[in-house]
């Protein structure tokens, strides 16, 4: 999350990255980096070896925790720095990829308890 917020913050200006043009290319990262910050937090959580029921709570709060935390980075965006621009729809794909991130540990490890 640390690199997260660094790269939601920073100016890239001038630092000499190429950029790409892709259609909405930085929705696909916005969603890519929250997905994988979901399926790693889940997974962690589900390594804890906690009861069921906790566990799950636990999701739901890391879920909400990582939708908060990404709303938070656009305002901040948008309130304390020159360069860059809070995006509601980069909200949206941070949301979106935290919530699909978590439906995938929750079908994989659902499919995995099944079988046991």
């Amino acid at each position: 999350m640390v690199f997260v917020t660094f790269s939601s913050l920073y100016s890239f200006e001038g630092s000499g990255f190429g950029s790409f043009n892709v259609p909405n290319g930085d929705k696909i990262v916005h969603f890519i980096f929250y997905f994988v910050a979901a399926v790693l937090g889940s997974l962690f959580l589900l390594e804890t070896k906690k009861e069921m029921a906790l566990q799950s709570i636990q999701v739901i709060i890391l879920a909400f925790s990582l939708i908060f935390f990404g709303i938070i980075i656009e305002v901040i965006q948008e309130a304390f720095t020159t360069n860059r621009s809070g995006d509601v729809n980069d909200a949206l794909a941070n949301s979106i990829g935290a919530i699909l991130g978590i439906l995938a540990i929750f079908v994989i490890n659902y499919r995995q308890r099944g079988l046991k």
